[in-house]
This record gives structure tokens, C-alpha cells and sequence, in this order.
């Protein structure tokens, strides 16, 4: 395989990115020779680097949903309201605490129920309240996104002089009402009773399902009802809509005194194992928004800011949401180490074995033999093989380091100065990512890597092994710095003053704390992911990446995302058997979720059924590393678990791969045991090794 010369279209790129760069350097000389050698100014040559454009032919059209304004730049590709922009944008989203529906150029409201069974929770779909201009020329008009941010979208309905500020964790829908526009509200469920106030400013809304809704409008409004309609004169202003979750007295006080103070957008701002959100907020008075068990968490209790309501609650999927009244949060994650060794150090006896088993695999390594050429299992392999490095520089064994630098170099090289052939990366303009040419044409190539499904869990085996390469070989490093930011930046970029070319966190969700891998596929339950080990690696790896480099930056962003990543994964995939979240019949049958869904939790796998539950723990394990430990703290969890999982261990031994991953949990609590289950393993999973089993195993104490 080898490294090959550079790609000449690559060359061209480079060419014309240092072209680009000519002016700032021309500035830099014209500002020292004005204001002399204190003249600063800062260039960012790390992001400067743009793989050569792709053309695909199986992306979407982003222009069909999103303003002019917005298609100039690059857009998100596995956000919380991506399936309003994707095929007829009418699949509705969970944006806590309800489900939105936007169709026929109106939304709809729900507050979902749940069908529950031992193996799957799911949200149900039945609109509450549907919205529209009663009188609209273009009913079947789509909506546009004129704005989003972290923790909001902004939903234009141009044809029906309606815009829905959909912000996250707000207990009302808020919209606002253009050109004396005449309103309708439709039901599924007859109305029992509207009544107003004095003022016309507030309605209570009454369902034959026992539901009560209150409409607060900005300025006097007036409704009238038949059986499922209510109907407004014109109207001009705001109108937030929310459902009495709780018939005391109390919580609809609570509402009405919110009421008039509104989110129209929000942001979250990331610092060193925190995070900022604040709220862009109209009108007067005092935010009432809605915290998920993981915020309660996490919310600083020095911060005064905030008063958490402890009776305003409303259930949701993720576990009961909770009022807190403040327009910033403060939210302060568990600090976790980024280290390149075991945390805990490892058994001094145990070093001749290991050693043995280093020897052994790294008889294996030859790039010319391998026969991957999909971006994620070529990924596995390169990260594998770092795994090598680092162990054998831990045990003071630095015999097989230079074979395993050269086989890095080998199989990387190609990637980044596209010489690979039978697979590569590409820019792609549309979007504003990285794609890949089995994707170009493909949805399903490299399992969906083309339409943006599980950037993070690629990219991240891949920085893993160029931060591996770059700790040996720090003039390598150098010499592919600038491809390897490019590679990190996809998945890890904070925004456009950063790189222009990527959008922000594409996979990471700053409000659900946690990553999402879907990509540009409509899903009627949103976005899913499954691995959350694999997205916890890509944070890591780029922590790791930022320390070979000397960039606090970036060691900061990733080590920040991969903790909560990690929490994220203790609270919602992980099924303690005390868990509170989910329904105990679900609790009692499972121990770890398969698919995590923005709608769904299921016991399946995109590639296993729910029956294998070695191969569902293992999903949420590999890669062994390092921060493994942390994320597997919980030591009377772990033991759950693996009892669980160890029930549809095969005895075949033609089904080796998944096994160690169960028994390195197991030596969590049964060293000795687990360690001589994995001496008689036959094979190994793809991305594993018996040198890093052993390593694993080695560094309990």
C-alpha cells in the first residue's frame, strides 16, 4: 500500500489554500513595518487545509429548507430538528418537553405518551393542537429555517405570516403572529371548554382527553370554538401555548407569571469541563425553562442565578424534566484524565506477558496484507495499532516501536495525501464536510459516511492513530499537521471563527449532552446513536491530539465533550437496576441500550439482535482504552452487567470477537478469572488486541 506520492489534486488545493493566504501575509508585513515587530496578528495555518471537492450525487438540497442566508454556510448534519429539512421536513421532532410536527404549512403540538414494552420505549405521535393562518393562498407552502442555534430553531411559516421560536426545554410553544393574521387551532380530541380572562389575554383551552392548555397572547385576542376548531379574529403579536402539566393551583400560577417573558434563541458556551447556556430573551420578568435529570446534575449550586421548582414537572423520554427560573445556566461536568497510559499504573509482574503478546501482534502488522478499504474498519485497524505504540512505550519496550510507526505512517499517509485509490476523504460545499468516495454515490458506503452517519466514530479511530504517530514522530506530525486538523475540525470545530469550512460540533448535542450519528437520513424517531464508547474515542482522541500538538485548545474542547459524553452515557445507556428513568418492565429486561433514539430507546442493534447481549455490551466498550476506567467507574453496575451479558456469551468458538470485551468488564471485579478467559480466546474483535486485553487486564488494581 504505502504512502505513495501526493495526489495532484490535492498539490492544487494546497496551492491555491496558500494562495489565500497571501493578502493576510502581505497585511502581517505592512502592520510590522507601521507599528513594528509588537504587531499582531492571529493566522490560524492549521485550518487552512481543504480536502479536494467532491461532487456527490446522493446528498440533499439543503436549499429546499433553509434561507438564503443560511445555505452560504456550512449547515448541521445530525441536529435536533434535522428532519425538518430533510425529504418532506414532515416528520416530527422531539424538542423537549413536546413533539412538533411541521405540515402543510402549520405545526402541530403534542405531549407524547409512551408505549412501553421489555424490549423498546417509544414516543407515540397524535397531535394535541395544530396551528395554521386560518386563511392561507399557499396551504401547501414548506416552512423555511431562518435561524438556529445550540439550543433553539427558528421555524418560518412564510405563506400563513407565522414564526415559532422552538427553543428546547421551554415549557410554552412560542410563535409570533405577523399582519393582523386570523388563526386557527384544530384538535384531535373535542373541546370541552374555552374560557377566557377579563383581559383576552389568556385562554384555557379544555380537552374531552383531560388535557387543559393555556394560551397566553401579547395583546387581546379573541377566540371562538365549535368541536376541534378554535378560531381567532385578526392579530398581530406573540402567543405562547402551554400544557397544565399539573392541575395545582400552584403550577398554573407558575405559567401565568412566566408568561410574559420568552427564549427566542439560545446559546451554550463551552469552557473547561463546563458549560454556559443563555437564553436570548424578549419581554419582562423571569425565565421559565425545563432541566433534564442530567442538567439537574450538572447545575452548579453556587450558581444564585437559577431557582430550580422542584413541584413544575413534566415527563419526557430522557427522564421527568424539572422548572428552573433563570436565563443562564451554569453547568460544571466531573473532570476526567486524558492520559496516554493506565490511569492506575499496571502490575510490574504482569509486563513479561505483556511483552509476549506485543511480539505476537505486532508480527501482524504489514499494510500491504490489508484488504479494508471502508473508512471505518481501516480506521479500527490504524487505531488498533497505535494501541501497540503506547502499550509497549508504557511497559519500557521500545524494541517493536519503530514497526509500529512505519506501519502508521503506511497506512495513514495515503489518506491524508490521497493516494489510498480505492477509498479517500472529499470535501463536500453542500453541507460543509468531509465525505468520502465510497459515499460520493453511495448512501449506504462506508455506512453512510457520505451523508454524514457517524463522522465521529470514524474520524476519531483515524485521529487516534495520527496523535499515536505524531507522540513518536513529532516531524510527521508537523509535516500532515495541517490534514490532521482538518480531519479533527469535521467533528470537533466550535464555529466559523475557528473554521469557516465546518459546521459546529456536527455530531455532538449541547443541550442533550451527548452525540447523535444519524446524518442526513429522515427517521421517524430523530436521531439515534448506538456506540457511545466509539464517541467517547473521538473526544478523547482529539484531547490526545491537542497534547501532541501543545494545543490547549483543542486538548480543552475534547477532553470537555468526551466527559460529558460519558456522563451522558451513565445516565441514559446505562440501565442500573435502581434506574428511575425508564419503565421498570424495560429496566428489568435490559442492562444497556442497543439504539439510543431521540424518540425511542431500543434493545436491537443496527447489526445484532437484542438476544446478543455480549455484543450489546461490547458495542459500549470498544475501544479499550485508557478513559474505559472512567467510564466504567460504577463498579456494582459493571457487575450487572457482565452477569446479564454473560448469559448469550457463545461457546463456539467461531464467535470469539465479542467475548473480551465482556470479560475485560469482568476483571473489573475478577481479575484472575477474566484473565484466564482471555488467554484462551481464539481471536479478537477487529479493533482489539490480547496485548490490550492483557494491558486492560493488567492495570486493575
Amino acid at each position: 500500500m504505502g504512502a505513495g506520492a501526493p495526489n495532484p489534486l490535492y498539490i492544487e488545493y494546497s496551492i491555491l489554500n496558500s494562495l489565500k493566504m497571501v493578502p493576510l501575509l502581505l497585511f502581517y508585513a505592512f502592520s510590522v513595518l507601521v507599528q513594528g515587530y509588537n504587531a499582531e496578528l492571529t493566522l490560524h495555518p492549521k485550518t487552512q487545509f481543504l480536502f479536494p471537492e467532491g461532487k456527490s450525487l446522493v446528498l440533499p438540497e439543503p436549499s429546499d429548507y433553509f434561507s438564503s442566508q443560511l445555505v452560504s454556510t456550512p449547515l448541521p448534519t445530525n441536529s435536533f430538528f434535522q428532519n425538518f429539512v430533510l425529504k418532506n421536513g414532515d416528520q416530527p421532532e422531539y424538542i423537549q418537553p413536546y413533539l412538533i410536527r411541521s405540515a402543510n404549512s402549520s405545526i402541530s403540538i403534542y405531549y407524547p405518551s409512551q408505549n412501553i414494552t421489555s424490549d423498546f420505549i417509544e414516543q407515540i405521535f397524535r397531535p394535541d393542537l395544530t396551528i395554521s393562518a386560518s386563511k392561507n393562498p399557499k396551504p401547501n407552502q414548506r416552512h423555511v429555517i431562518s435561524s438556529y442555534s445550540d439550543l433553539s430553531v427558528t421555524l418560518d411559516l412564510p405563506s400563513s405570516n407565522l414564526r415559532f421560536f422552538l427553543v428546547r426545554g421551554s415549557p410554552y410553544l412560542t410563535f409570533a403572529v405577523n399582519g393582523n393574521t386570523s388563526i386557527s387551532i384544530s384538535t384531535v380530541d373535542p373541546i370541552r371548554k374555552l374560557s377566557c380572562d377579563s383581559s383576552f389575554t389568556k385562554y384555557t383551552i379544555r380537552l374531552r382527553n383531560r388535557q387543559t392548555w393555556i394560551l397566553y397572547a401579547s395583546a387581546p385576542i379573541h377566540l371562538t370554538d365549535n368541536v376541534s376548531t378554535i378560531k381567532s379574529g385578526g392579530f398581530s403579536g406573540v402567543i405562547r401555548i402551554a400544557l397544565l402539566a399539573d392541575s395545582d393551583s400552584q403550577f398554573e400560577k407558575i405559567l401565568d407569571k412566566c408568561s410574559l417573558t420568552y427564549p427566542v434563541s439560545g446559546s451554550a458556551i463551552l469552557g473547561s469541563f463546563s458549560l454556559k447556556y443563555k437564553w436570548d430573551v424578549k419581554g419582562a420578568g423571569k425565565l421559565l425553562m425545563l432541566a433534564h435529570p442530567l442538567h439537574r446534575r450538572l447545575l452548579s449550586k453556587a450558581d444564585a442565578s437559577v431557582t430550580v421548582l422542584e413541584d413544575v414537572k413534566y415527563s419526557s423520554m430522557d427522564g421527568e424534566l424539572v422548572g428552573v427560573i433563570g436565563d443562564t445556566w451554569d453547568l460544571e461536568a466531573e473532570s476526567i484524565p486524558v492520559s496516554w497510559h493506565s490511569i492506575k499504573g499496571l502490575n510490574k509482574k504482569s509486563i513479561p506477558e505483556i511483552i509476549r503478546a506485543l511480539g505476537n501482534d505486532v508480527k501482524t502488522l504489514n499494510a500491504s496484507n490489508i484488504s479494508a478499504t471502508s473508512s471505518y474498519f481501516y480506521g479500527k485497524l490504524v487505531a488498533r495499532a497505535a494501541r501497540l505504540a503506547l502499550i509497549a512505550e508504557e511497559v519500557s519496550y521500545p524494541k517493536i516501536t519503530p514497526v509500529v510507526v512505519q506501519f502508521l505512517k503506511d497506512m495513514i499517509e495515503p489518506w491524508l495525501n490521497g493516494t489510498f485509490g480505492a477509498n479517500g476523504f472529499f470535501y463536500d460545499k453542500k453541507w460543509g464536510g468531509l465525505v468520502t468516495k465510497h459515499g460520493l454515490n453511495d448512501t449506504t458506503g462506508d455506512f453512510g459516511f457520505g451523508i454524514y452517519n457517524d463522522h465521529h466514530f470514524h474520524l476519531g479511530y483515524y485521529i487516534y492513530g495520527i496523535s499515536v504517530l505524531t507522540r513518536f514522530d513529532p516531524a510527521w506530525g508537523k509535516q500532515y499537521k495541517s490534514q490532521a486538523y482538518s480531519l479533527v475540525e469535521d467533528y470537533t470545530n466550535l464555529g466559523p471563527k475557528e473554521n469557516q469550512h465546518y459546521t459546529r460540533l456536527r455530531c455532538f448535542d449541547l443541550w442533550k449532552l451527548h452525540s447523535w450519528a444519524a446524518g442526513l437520513t429522515e427517521f421517524p424517531f430523530g436521531r439515534n446513536q448506538e456506540s457511545t464508547s466509539e464517541a467517547i474515542n473521538a473526544y478523547y482522541s482529539a484531547a490526545l491530539m491537542g497534547s501532541a500538538y501543545g494545543d490547549a485548545d483543542l486538548v480543552k474542547v475534547g477532553s470537555t465533550l468526551a466527559a460529558f459524553e460519558i456522563q451522558s452515557a451513565q445516565t441514559w445507556w446505562h440501565v442500573k437496576g435502581d434506574n428511575e428513568i425508564y419503565a421498570p418492565r424495560f429496566v428489568k429486561n435490559n442492562k444497556v441500550v442497543g439504539i439510543l433514539w431521540s424518540r425511542k430507546r431500543d434493545s436491537i442493534l443496527w447489526f445484532a439482535p437484542a438476544e446478543r447481549k455480549d455484543i450489546r455490551l461490547g458495542i459500549q466498550v470498544l475501544p479499550i482504552l485508557p478513559i474505559t476506567e472512567v467510564v466504567f467507574s460504577d463498579v456494582d453496575y459493571v457487575k450487572e452487567l457482565v452477569k446479564w451479558a454473560l448469559t448469550s456469551v457463545p461457546k463456539n468458538r467461531t464467535e470469539e470477537g465479542w467475548k473480551g470485551f465482556v470479560y475485560a468488564l469482568e476483571a473489573i471485579y475478577k481479575q484472575k478469572q477474566a484473565l484466564n478467559k482471555v488467554r484462551d480466546l481464539s481471536s479478537h474483535d477487529d479493533g482489539n488486541s490480547l496485548s490490550n486485553l492483557l494491558w486492560w487486564i493488567h492495570s486493575r488494581k
